[in-house]
């Protein structure tokens, strides 16, 4: 509807416009009726605009618009009215044009969204479904080119191009069991995949919904450009006023009016918002909305969680010790065999260890989990038994990991394997960035011990710790920095114990690839790959799309009031005035558009 009565709206006060031109100057013949109906043309949404607003409780700058087209009606001034009508419709034009392009990465992810899956039947035969119809389990083939259709695990070591997710310009390799995000393209050959989820689980279906709620959300100019007006506004009636009470000419006090016109402020600063919007979504961060992306710019304290966090957020094996004459390779070999029937993480660690080295597993009988604490069983005829490590150790096995998981064959420890949650390689390197940024403290929230945390924190460069953190304890500590500062707070989480925390954060970071839904729906941005250096990446878009807003605005404004300054004086008339304010205009929108290929 918007863009049908821009259309409109540019149609007719473009050709009143050129008709007026055409009979002035082809003909001889007064232009007066066509300027003074495109007058009229701009006029009218001016006022439903001017209205919606004040519905909104909202103050704009779109009154000087209905001033001037007003005020040059009065005193006949035509060509005035019909040059402010044109503007306005350009401008609003130029705004459509502007977000559609700022817009078209958002726009792209719903395009790209796959309409069909290859399912792999009982029987073996391949069949063409709808992805609607994908269910958990179900065997899927993804073949080269195709969209990867819902989340899953590979069953086969396969190349993938994410760059339309996560910003990754080249490929990256999967090996067997690797997760899948859905909406990745397979850039190797065809491999086979299996379905953790349907599709409205998926990864890929919850970036698309966040797009379209973005999208509802109102202009995202709301804010910083009604505050520039509540000063621009009044500056210009008083300016235009003083103007008439010294020379009593208002002639000249319609040309003030005419020069200060709005378009820097009700169109730059969107387009600026909007295109760092789309910059974002291609870094592979999706914002909800202009509002966010102007708190993020502000960003002063940033809470972070550990883990799966500035740490992967589950066990790896890092070290193993054994008796003497045994080998890494047999006693890893022995616990995967038995912990390949046990859905714990700390199993899985040991299996995936042992399917990355390439070790064979054997079978395994009468198992037995005693959950959380041990798994027992008979492997290659031999009593097994796979749990947490004894209070005392021998001299061989001495491991500094936190977590220790011991080995018993025949009640005999033969072996220990060191754990630990290791941390990302690029958190270091955010938390000094974050700092580079401007943010002034920078504290670590996790439900881990205290000197888990604390080893962590200092290792990342952290200085405030606040370990055995409960959801209550994040929460009241989100409150406690926001009652505080005057900037932005900021927490980046990924599990549903950080979801109260993000939802009442000035703005809420979720670590969305892997991260539990109940914390993406509560963040106000989600990280669409689990990599925590993303955080920065949108910060530093933030802020350059918050510094293009203003300079278009200020800069725009500045100009204006160096033209209602010389109008004031009778340099500009109306009409000139009008010509010159479409300059500023111009140059205003263009500038902000730089947002998209600023560094």
């Amino acid at each position: 509807m918007k863009d049908k009565v821009t259309a409109v709206l540019l149609y007719l006060s473009t050709s009143a416009l050129a008709l007026g031109l055409f009979l002035k100057y082809i003909f001889d013949i007064s232009p007066d009726i066509p300027w003074a109906i495109g007058g009229f043309v701009g006029l009218i949404p001016s006022i439903k605009w001017v209205i919606d607003e004040l519905k909104d409780k909202q103050m704009g700058s779109d009154v000087l618009a209905i001033f001037s087209i007003v005020g040059a009606l009065v005193i006949q001034e035509f060509f005035a009215a019909s040059v402010i009508s044109f503007m306005l419709a350009s401008g609003r034009a130029l705004e459509s044009w502007a977000e559609g392009r700022a817009d078209s990465a958002l726009k792209s992810l719903i395009d790209r969204m796959p309409k069909l899956a290859n399912r792999i039947t009982v029987s073996g035969q391949l069949e063409i479904i709808s992805v609607e119809n994908v269910v958990s389990g179900d065997r899927l083939v993804v073949k080269s080119g195709e969209i990867v259709p819902v989340d899953g695990i590979a069953q086969e070591s396969c190349y993938l191009d994410q760059s339309a997710l996560t910003g990754e310009p080249l490929p990256v390799l999967l090996n067997k069991l690797d997760p899948v995000i859905s909406g990745t393209i397979n850039a190797g050959n065809t491999f086979e995949m299996l379905a953790t989820g349907n599709v409205s689980q998926s990864t890929y279906s919850g970036i698309v919904t966040m797009v379209r709620n973005s999208r509802a959300e109102s202009s995202p100019n709301i804010r910083l450009a009604n505050k520039w007006a509540l000063r621009f506004v009044p500056l210009t009636i008083l300016m235009a006023g003083i103007t008439y009470l010294l020379t009593g000419d208002a002639t000249r006090t319609v040309a003030v009016l005419v020069v200060a016109t709005p378009c820097p402020l009700i169109l730059a600063v969107p387009i600026a918002l909007v295109a760092g919007m789309s910059r974002a979504t291609k870094s592979g961060a999706v914002i909800k909305g202009g509002a966010v992306l102007e708190k993020l710019s502000r960003a002063e304290v940033v809470l972070l969680d550990k883990t799966g966090t500035v740490t992967h957020g589950g066990p790896v094996i890092t070290e193993i010790s054994s008796i003497p004459g045994l080998s890494t390779e047999y006693v890893l070999q022995i616990a995967a065999s038995l912990d390949q029937y046990s859905p714990h993480v700390v199993a899985k660690s040991l299996v995936d260890e042992a399917k990355r080295r390439e070790i064979k597993l054997l079978s395994a009988s009468d198992v037995i989990e005693e959950h959380g604490k041990e798994v027992t069983g008979l492997v290659a005829g031999k009593k097994v038994r796979v749990g947490a490590a004894p209070d005392s150790i021998p001299n061989w096995a001495k491991l500094e990991q936190p977590l220790l998981v011991a080995l018993h064959v025949d009640e005999e420890l033969i072996a220990i394997f060191g754990l630990e949650d290791p941390i990302r390689m690029e958190s270091r390197r955010t938390v000094d960035e974050l700092h580079r940024l401007g943010v002034r403290e920078i504290v670590m929230i996790t439900g881990d011990k205290e000197d888990t945390a604390r080893a962590v924190a200092s290792e990342l460069g952290i200085n405030r710790v606040i370990a055995n953190s409960t959801p209550e304890t994040k929460l009241n500590t989100v409150h406690e920095y926001r009652n505080k500062v005057t900037g932005t707070v900021l927490v980046v989480g990924d599990g549903i114990n950080d979801a109260p925390a993000l939802a009442a954060s000035d703005v809420g970071i979720a670590m969305g690839a892997r991260g539990a839904t109940a914390a993406s729906e509560a963040a106000d941005v989600v990280i669409i790959e689990d990599s925590i250096d993303r955080v920065t990446s949108a910060i530093a878009l933030a802020k350059i799309s918050h510094r293009k807003a203003l300079q278009a605005s200020v800069g725009g404004m500045g100009l204006a009031l160096i033209a209602m300054a010389a109008a004031a004086v009778n340099h500009l008339t109306p009409s000139e005035g009008a010509i010159v304010q479409e300059l500023i205009d111009l140059l205003a929108i263009m500038w902000a558009l730089t947002t998209l290929k600023a560094n």
